[in-house]
């Protein structure tokens, strides 16, 4: 870790040389293979949708919460979820506090897209009076250590919360049918998200022109290599996003060789989430840990009646 805080802002050339001269040998820095991926840990919180992730020394927490809002006009019969990042200067000290910089935009822009464009969530599953009230979604991602590959870890963060939320339960009434009641946790049991599949997000780093691919790139390879591409990919192998920032031009075929990486590690990774979401769900079953459900400004004591 020292080592890490050490070369923050820039490596010398001796030890750039000598990252790409391993990789140049089929080796990297922390002993792993060009292709092999950190340790991955999911760990959560007592409320729902709190995750906690780390990947490697990369270490992301993420929340998920929600309110009744007015639906878009285009769209009256469908909730919306919206995603937002802070970097701490506790995580490095290149973040700066205050207004998101443009790698926090960017790895908000990935993990929405990914999400939004393959329609993971059911978002018609979250309207309550069409046209009128609909569960606006909001997945809050804090990057607590920024040990390289921060868009795997934050996906994986954010995919663990959405699926440990649970909404409250809600009835329409009234005369006209336009009086929405939502029921505390102690009251009815809250719902789950519904979502269809797990798009997992994989990081490629290039070096020495293209050549040379890596996945899941430490902070220090991240310092080195002169490109990068976020390639998410589902349990089915379905193509989900694709992302390429920068102006290193890459070839056809290091593509498709990035989206068989991809497709080939998404099972693995889908289901070491889905078993860490099991155990979770088990262990406050057995617990049977009296439930709290967070609202964005107010917490829920009692029946809300929204007219």
């Amino acid at each position: 870790m020292e080592g890490r805080f050490a070369n923050l802002w820039r490596l010398t050339v001796n030890e750039s040389k000598f990252v790409e001269s391993a990789l140049r040998s089929e080796l990297r820095v922390d002993g792993r293979g060009l292709y092999d991926y950190r340790k991955l840990t999911i760990k959560f919180g007592k409320e729902y949708g709190s995750s906690e992730v780390q990947l490697g020394q990369t270490h992301v927490m993420g929340f998920v919460t929600a309110q009744l809002v007015p639906p878009y006009k285009d769209r009256p019969n469908e909730g919306s979820f919206s995603i937002f990042t802070e970097f701490s200067p506790m995580a490095d000290p290149s973040f700066e506090p205050g207004h998101p910089g443009e790698s926090a935009v960017e790895l908000g822009r990935i993990i929405d897209r990914a999400l939004r464009e393959s329609r993971a969530v059911d978002t018609e599953s979250l309207c309550v009076l069409a046209g009128k009230l609909v569960w606006s979604v909001r997945i809050d991602l804090h990057i607590l250590d920024n040990g390289g590959n921060l868009v795997d870890a934050a996906n994986i963060a954010a995919l663990a919360a959405l699926m440990t939320f649970s909404r409250p339960d809600c009835t329409v009434g009234g005369e006209g049918s336009q009086e929405v009641v939502i029921h505390p946790p102690e009251e009815r049991e809250p719902l789950p998200l519904i979502i269809h599949h797990l798009p997992i997000a994989f990081t490629f780093g290039f070096f020495n022109k293209g050549s040379i691919l890596v996945m899941d790139p430490t902070y220090v390879e991240e310092a080195v290599m002169c490109g990068r591409m976020t390639v998410t990919v589902n349990a089915n192998g379905d193509i989900c996003a694709i992302q390429k920032p920068g102006e290193e031009g890459v070839n056809q075929s290091v593509i498709l060789h990035c989206m068989r990486l991809a497709s080939s590690r998404a099972a693995a990774t889908t289901k070491i989430i889905r078993e860490a979401v099991e155990a979770y769900n088990r262990e406050r079953s057995s617990q049977k840990v009296k439930r709290h459900h967070t609202l964005a400004k107010s917490e829920v004591s009692g029946p809300v009646v929204v007219v």
